[in-house]
């Protein structure tokens, strides 16, 4: 049975990229409206693909090189394997592409939406989200397929070729390699969502500090040097980096279950690898279930709510999904499994799936509520505004900090609870469940930048206000979907992380980590200190760039004549280049310092070390994120708020006022916060983890005795079993009660 089962998992992936390309065909069929527009949205795309292109370059040296490395590593202990590399470069160029899919369709998306935008809101929401939808497939169906099928390669001709089992060491061999794939999507991940992050955001704040706040002039006004590289950024860095953020997140969150459900010696139907199957296959019905939530996302008239139809569309496909989890896991698992000593039954699991979900949508009611236009929090930002920039900034960093508490007690209640069901299996098992319907969350997420792009060509376009109101209205909604993709992807990070930290464990044959230890509460505490780092790396790049596409829109203002006039066309490619080669050239430190600083601490001071060092970066990454994703949104959306009109102190204040002015520099300084440092938090904390995790062989106490200062300074092994040395305990019924009940 286990073999329809396996062939099932990609045959869903790939009925998800069949479904992408018949959206994605009615998305070119739609009308492109004027010359002028298209003329706009060729030079949007373009530029895109001129970033992606540079960025691919670098990228692909360092996978080169990275892959060399990877080979020669997995020759040098019994459960690695070479073909590591092989895998690596797999996940790699899938990540790359998943964000390539994404972004093509964006740029001609954006162009199309504006026409519809002429005619209705409903016709334009329509065009937006059903370019998103084509990316939510294409990342979810890429990743199901190429786990698929690098799982079927993998276990015929590894596992099976050589009479290994679902527990034995052939299949940790096999999850290793696994594990390479998840480090190449990972990998590229960081770099586009940092890289991409700098480019938007350097353009971004060069457009409004001298277009809005100095010249005077609309966001988007065809005048400004800025405008179109604003645009490209959206798209690289909002749409291409988000797509390989959300397929290595996808990819990792499987990665994590399957690693612990290999150590689960179960009798089922499967060969024993109902366990390994699991995520896989709760990932691959998501797409389905994804599928008929974004044909719930309709609204009927123009006065609909834009935000009410995607959340009913996003409502639907996780009940959907919770449902059918309850089917799959009895269809699957066995009545009773047990994982390091901790005994669960098959309903534990599905309990844990159910935890997993409500923590996901929890969080993102939580994000909504802080981000959101209307709620307090970003009312609060509003009329602090009045008082000038200063007011409005330390409201935003209040807003920011604030919202850290509830999604942190929900994180908290959701681990403990999800560990109460099913031990670590049932922690990894709620972030897959949460994590299922990836397809649909991404939908919503890329089409807010589909919608900017839109008001984009439009105001630049000059067409008639109320087109300009409409994208508006999609870009309002947009921002707080963006943000609660953000809080949704922070939150599955936090326990997928606790899942691979729980593996890396394992394979490193320590049982804890011990900060009473002086060297391991060092680590603790240097790990703690890294997303700080790594944050101060990106907003500085963010400055930096900035500050010279300021300088080159300022002087195109004073060299060119006649473009306030519109009588001289602004030299656009020149901000274009400055953001292209600040984001290439400072993606780079940022990057290092996730790939390097696990193998650095690691070998030179041992796993017990080295897992201090990831609980600190899992901590304060977690709240970092979140503090930086929730301030920027909230900044941005009282920004947009001017534009209807805002009540402050009894008097309406509008787009162009002092309070306005004082909106737009808040939002300055939340754009890097909320587009390039914090979202690339979840990734710094699952990349770091997934490195750990492949160097955990190398580095554990049972190959070298020790524990590199670190570990275990008896030299013992705690009880640690080798995969080929697995006991399988049979247990009756009601000896796993009473086992369950002494465990909880």
């Amino acid at each position: 049975m286990e073999s329809n089962v396996l062939y099932l998992i990609p045959a869903l992936g790939l009925f998800g990229l069949v479904v992408m390309l018949v959206k994605s065909a009615w998305v070119n069929k739609q009308e492109t409206g004027n010359e002028t527009m298209v003329e706009l949205s060729t030079y949007i795309a373009e530029g895109a693909m001129a970033f992606l292109k540079a960025e691919w370059k670098v990228l692909t040296y360092f996978s080169i090189i990275a892959a060399i490395l990877l080979g020669w590593s997995g020759t040098l202990v019994e459960t690695s394997s070479p073909y590591i590399a092989v895998s690596f470069i797999i996940g790699a160029v899938l990540s790359a592409y998943a964000g390539y899919l994404g972004m093509n369709i964006a740029t001609k998306a954006n162009v199309r939406t504006t026409q519809a935008a002429r005619t209705s809101l409903k016709k334009a929401l329509k065009v937006a989200f059903t370019g998103g939808t084509v990316m939510g497939l294409g990342v979810a169906g890429l990743a199901v397929l190429g786990l698929g099928v690098l799982f079927i390669i993998l276990y015929k001709y590894v596992v099976v070729a050589s009479g290994g089992t679902a527990n034995g060491i052939e299949m940790e061999r096999a999850i290793e390699i696994l594990a390479g794939f998840s480090l190449g999507a990972e990998s590229i991940a960081l770099f586009a969502r940092v890289g991409g992050g700098i480019y938007t955001k350097a353009a971004d704040v060069g457009a409004d500090l001298v277009g809005k706040v100095e010249a005077g002039i609309p966001e988007d006004d065809v005048r400004n040097p800025a405008t179109i590289a604003d645009n490209v950024g959206d798209n690289v860095g909002d749409v291409a980096g988000m797509g390989a953020d959300l397929f290595g997140s996808y990819v990792a969150t499987i990665l994590a279950t399957m690693v612990l459900g290999r150590e689960i010696v179960v009798m089922d139907n499967f060969n024993g690898l109902s366990p390994i199957l699991l995520p896989m296959v709760i990932a691959a019905t998501g797409i389905l279930f994804s599928i008929i939530g974004c044909s719930m996302v309709r609204i009927s008239s123009e006065e609909g709510d834009v935000q009410k139809a995607l959340n009913i569309g996003n409502w639907t496909s996780i009940i959907i999904s919770v449902v059918a989890c309850y089917f799959i896991v009895n269809w699957m698992l066995p009545e009773n499994m047990m994982l390091r000593g901790y005994a669960f039954s098959k309903m534990d699991v599905f309990w844990a799936i159910v935890v997993g979900s409500i923590v996901g949508a929890l969080m993102s009611i939580v994000t909504e509520y802080y981000t959101a236009i209307g709620k307090r929090p970003v009312d609060s930002i509003i009329q602090q505004s009045d008082t000038g920039a200063a007011t409005n900034i330390i409201g935003g960093l209040s807003v920011g900090m604030e919202s850290t508490f509830l999604p942190t007690i929900i994180l908290a209640a959701g681990i403990y609870m999800s560990h109460y069901f099913a031990g670590l299996y049932g922690v990894a098992i709620a972030a897959a469940g949460m994590m299922s319907t990836t397809a649909m969350q991404l939908a919503i997420d890329a089409f807010g930048p589909i919608a900017d792009n839109a008001g984009g060509i439009a105001e630049m376009s000059k067409l008639p206000k109320e087109v300009r109101a409409r994208t508006d209205v999609l870009d309002a909604v947009g921002n707080t979907t963006a943000a609660t993709g953000k809080g949704f992807a922070i939150a599955s990070a936090a326990l997928t992380a606790l899942a691979l930290f729980a593996a890396f464990v394992g394979l490193a044959g320590i049982d804890s980590i011990d900060i009473y230890k002086a060297d391991v509460l060092a680590g603790l505490f240097v790990g703690g200190m890294i997303p700080f780092i790594f944050s101060s790396l990106c907003i500085a790049a963010v400055g930096r760039a900035a500050m010279a596409m300021v300088q080159e829109v300022r002087r195109q203002f004073k060299e060119i004549p006649g473009i306030m006039e519109y009588k001289a066309k602004p030299e656009y490619d020149k901000c274009v280049a400055i953001s292209t080669e600040a984001s290439l050239r400072e993606m780079m430190l940022p990057g290092a310092i996730a790939l390097i600083t696990p193998v650095i601490v690691g070998f030179a001071f041992g796993p017990e070390v080295l897992g201090g060092l990831l609980a600190g970066v899992t901590v304060t990454g977690v709240l970092m994120g979140i503090f930086q994703n929730n301030a920027g949104g909230a900044w941005d959306n009282a920004k947009k708020s001017f534009e209807a009109g805002v009540e402050i102190n009894g008097k309406m204040e509008y787009k162009g006022s002092e309070a306005h002015k004082a909106s737009v520099t808040g939002d300055t300084v939340g754009d890097p916060f909320k587009d390039t440092s914090g979202p690339s938090m979840n990734i710094l904390i699952k990349l770091m983890s997934i490195v750990s995790l492949i160097i955990a062989p190398h580095i554990s106490v049972k190959s070298h005795g020790h524990s590199h200062g670190g570990g275990n300074h008896h030299g013992h092994d705690h009880g640690y079993i080798p995969a080929d040395k697995k006991i399988e305990v049979v247990l009756t019924k009601e000896e796993v009660k009473t086992i369950r009940t002494a465990s909880k």
